[in-house]
């Protein structure tokens, strides 16, 4: 008898989720809407083909060779070769332009006499991202310039290759790139955005699961056939639990569409997963009970929710951030899903070196848990009393 009471609450959740239009675009749409989406922005994975302008006041040999370097390279190309500064600024504005480099007039002259000229580059940092690429990419041009003339310089007084290269580099220094060795965005971002998204409609889902049982008077059925609060938040969660696995199987299907490498800790993370959705629906269930109101309760989590990817530290250091922010981040399921997919997934860790997250995940389950089992055993209680 209890089996089928909980066998229909579990399908009245089921029918209450299908009716409400709106939760049904949220949950299923946008998971995958912006899964696509998001994919179709990062597919690329790396920035290339940064608009520069180059300013040549000098219209030498040097200089030209210059200017091949900087089209040859792959992350800026050259909008503009301007011969003068005139109107530079409408025109960088005009082209996009993430910087502007100037050759001064008798550059190639004052590098053959050794009077030591300066090339002047403008950054446009009004986009950190992009002129730290093209700031990248230039001094990676111009150093490379440096050392061949200098080198060239060398070779001309009758100095050996050999020494000459001993000359300018002493030592040598190798840079191995480790995980993501491309350096691809895709690999990079776009993981942490579908996961934020999930946490997002997990959290507007169980904000309303309780909320609108008090707004509609409806908490009395589900006193009845629950008979205990752990059966009806089980019932409330269950749905939910079990659409976030279809919808991490459609992630799954989108990695390998867009070939984002899932190394070998996918099952493990499948695990981390169910672990950070039971805390994303514990606290929704929370915050429904102590806010027995849809939109104030749904309001309240999304505000709580919205900063999460961006205090979560997966973009931007948590060590770098106030003390109460990396408090405030720990609260959040995502914060940890997320630790545990950068070693999991994009560093190969095993999963004693992800335990740490792990175990944050497991705290918040039983923190957000235990006050919301509390809090629905008291409305229980205060129905039957009723």
């Amino acid at each position: 008898m209890r089996m089928r009471a909980f066998t229909k609450l579990i399908k009245r959740e089921f029918r209450l989720f299908w009716r409400n239009s709106v939760l049904k675009m949220l949950f299923i749409g946008a998971p995958l809407l912006y899964g696509i989406m998001f994919g179709l922005v990062y597919q690329k994975g790396k920035v290339t083909d940064l608009p520069i302008i180059v300013v040549d006041e000098d219209n030498s040999s040097t200089s030209s060779r210059l200017i091949d370097m900087l089209d040859d390279n792959e992350v800026i190309k050259i909008a503009r070769l301007l011969p003068s500064m005139e109107n530079i600024k409408d025109i960088s504005i005009r082209e996009e332009a993430t910087s502007v480099v100037v050759i001064p007039k008798g550059f190639g002259a004052d590098i053959q006499y050794k009077r030591y000229p300066e090339i002047k580059v403008f950054i446009n940092t009004s986009n950190i991202l992009t002129a730290n690429f093209a700031s990248r990419a230039l001094q990676t041009v111009t150093g490379t310039l440096k050392a061949g003339i200098q080198m060239e310089a060398l070779r001309k007084t009758g100095m050996p290759n050999e020494m000459v290269i001993r000359q300018y580099e002493p030592f040598a220094v190798s840079y191995v790139k480790n995980y993501n060795q491309s350096g691809n965005y895709m690999y990079f971002l776009w993981p942490g955005m579908l996961a934020t998204i999930l946490q997002q409609v997990l959290l507007l889902a169980m904000a309303l699961t309780f909320a609108k049982e008090f707004e509609y008077n409806t908490f009395s059925f589900v006193v009845n056939k629950a008979r205990s609060p752990l059966v009806a938040i089980i019932a409330k969660c269950l749905p939910y639990l079990f659409m976030s696995f279809l919808i991490w199987l459609v992630y799954g299907i989108m990695h390998v569409y867009y070939k984002v490498p899932l190394g070998n800790g996918v099952g493990m993370l499948t695990l981390v997963a169910g672990l950070f959705v039971l805390a994303a629906c514990m606290m929704g269930i929370l915050v429904s009970i102590l806010i027995p109101n849809q939109l104030k309760a749904t309001e309240v989590l999304m505000v709580f929710a919205t900063p999460s990817f961006v205090i979560s530290g997966f973009t931007w250091p948590l060590s770098q951030m106030p003390r109460i922010v990396q408090l405030l981040a720990d609260l959040i399921p995502l914060t940890h899903f997320l630790k545990a997919y950068r070693v999991l997934v994009i560093e190969g860790g095993s999963s004693s070196e992800a335990l740490n997250p792990i175990l944050y995940l497991v705290g918040l389950c039983v923190l957000f848990g235990i006050p919301a089992w509390i809090a629905v055993a008291r409305k229980f209680k205060a129905q039957r009393k009723a």
